[in-house]
């Protein structure tokens, strides 16, 4: 479904996020990944609502997917959903619910919002897209980008993609961790420790830079997986819980 967005600033994104009510305890896990979505959907991402689904489109998987306000606004202002749709969201017949469904919601790769799966369906996706031998019409790989939370890290699924890409040298997958200090252990060294030891090359930023955040998503071609750690104090610790 293609259609003409109404809002389509950054700065329209609280007033369309204000549409959508009725999922106050998520907010603080919707508002961590706004500025993170919008440099994606904004700078980096090969994917508009014309090219949604072409096989040679970059791929977003929203792993953290409970609280998907900021999800919606973003697809909103892209124009991949209409604004009128955000106000309804979550009623009976609304295609937009608490969880993004993929069947239901133009733009999303995935359903989500069960922790720990978004990581390792991120990795067959880019293996699948390598298989196939795709390339976009600038002649690069198609890109898979996945945003997981940090405390879905302790999911133990996440270890095995995690390795694995390292090992198989998965360079057109990107994964952004949004660190809102909300995993239950931590891990020794930090979140970009613990992906650097399997191989891949890390990058930490402040998720709310939005030039920094688009130089961090810029691709490196040394045969790696990428993973970007946003940074985000967001005044709502404990409460994302991932």
């Amino acid at each position: 479904m293609t259609t003409t967005a109404t809002f389509s600033r950054y700065a329209d994104l609280p007033a369309l996020i204000g549409l959508m009510e009725g999922d106050e305890k998520h907010d603080g896990a919707s508002l961590s990944t706004v500025d993170v979505l919008w440099v994606l959907y904004d700078r980096v991402l090969s994917i508009t609502p014309e090219t949604a689904g072409a096989p040679d489109r970059d791929r977003f998987l929203l792993s953290k997917g409970h609280g998907p306000t900021a999800f919606y606004a973003v697809l909103a202002a892209k124009g991949f959903l209409k604004v009128s749709a955000l106000r309804g969201w979550a009623s009976f017949d609304s295609p937009l619910g608490h969880h993004p469904d993929r069947v239901l919601v133009p733009g999303a790769e995935i359903g989500s919002g069960s922790l720990g799966h978004g990581l390792p369906l991120a990795l067959g996706s880019a293996l699948g897209l390598r298989a196939q031998g795709l390339r976009r019409a600038d002649g690069a790989e198609p890109r898979v980008v996945v945003l997981v939370g940090d405390g879905e890290l302790d999911e133990g699924s996440n270890h095995e993609a995690i390795a694995a890409a390292g090992r198989l040298g998965v360079d057109n997958l990107t994964v952004v961790v949004i660190d809102n200090d909300s995993s239950q252990h931590g891990w020794p060294g930090g979140i970009g420790r613990r992906f650097e030891v399997e191989g891949w090359e890390t990058r930490e930023v402040n998720g709310r830079d939005h030039d920094a955040l688009e130089k961090a998503f810029t691709p490196s071609d040394d045969g790696r997986p990428l993973v970007v750690v946003a940074r985000i104090r967001n005044g709502n610790r404990g409460a994302d819980h991932a």
